[in-house]
């Protein structure tokens, strides 16, 4: 895969008169799997929007394969290889699964690599997405995603509200598509068991800047190590 790495220098956005990110910088490697960790409020959603386009930043550079896009739209960005789900999922409930995962590539004709991935949305191609369950609702929004074979994919809290056999389930189906195509991963996660399975290096995030970095291995190794990083 081409270079696909992402380096952010001086950021700052925010909403609004108010700032959210101060002068952030941080970077991820091509092919790069990373967690960003802070508490409510630390800037980790504002970060993943920004680097979308979604939130316009006010300084600073956002490099992507040595290209500046912080001042490319969203379209532009997602045409230059990154895919983003964010919280919530927002996938259209009254489309059917299999026209959902169309609009992620048009040109994909016909969603079998993502039914191949997602089994289960295969049965429930011609339903409504609305009628999904949680977990199959956010199967769906990464399906949709992945749908463009983007280089890097920016996950906003894929655990939440859903069981843990499916987060398991995604994460394992992430992990096998980083290691086998070379996406990069940016996820922003609580749920440390999901951060320790999919990635390998852990930015925490406090009151808009990028705090530490610490590895994987080192936060098994200590697993107090999170909390202090987090300041509680």
């Amino acid at each position: 895969m081409a270079d696909a790495s992402l380096t952010i220098d001086g950021l700052v956005a925010g909403y609004g008169q108010g700032v959210v990110l101060e002068r952030l910088s941080l970077s991820v490697a091509s092919g790069e799997a990373v967690a960003l960790m802070g508490l409510n409020g630390a800037g980790k959603t504002t970060l993943l929007k920004t680097v979308m386009g979604l939130v316009r930043a006010r300084a600073g550079t956002i490099d992507f394969g040595g290209e500046c896009i912080e001042h490319r739209l969203p379209f532009e960005i997602s045409r230059r290889g990154i895919a983003y789900v964010p919280q919530g999922r927002e996938i259209f409930g009254d489309l059917s699964v299999e026209d959902n995962l169309l609009l992620g590539d048009l040109k994909a004709g016909r969603p079998e690599e993502a039914y191949a991935l997602f089994p289960a949305l295969r049965d429930k191609r011609r339903a409504a997405a609305g009628s999904l369950s949680g977990g199959q609702q956010q199967q769906l929004a990464v399906a949709r995603a992945l749908m463009a074979h983007p280089k890097l994919l920016l996950l906003d809290e894929p655990s939440e509200g859903i069981q843990p056999s499916t987060v398991q389930d995604i994460a394992a189906i992430l992990g096998r598509i980083v290691a086998e195509r070379g996406m990069g991963l940016v996820l922003v996660e609580q749920n440390i068991d999901m951060v320790l399975a999919l990635t390998s290096r852990v930015i925490f995030i406090q009151h808009g800047h990028a705090a530490a970095s610490e590895s994987v291995s080192a936060l098994r190794a200590d697993p107090q190590l999170v909390e202090t990083r987090l300041g509680l």
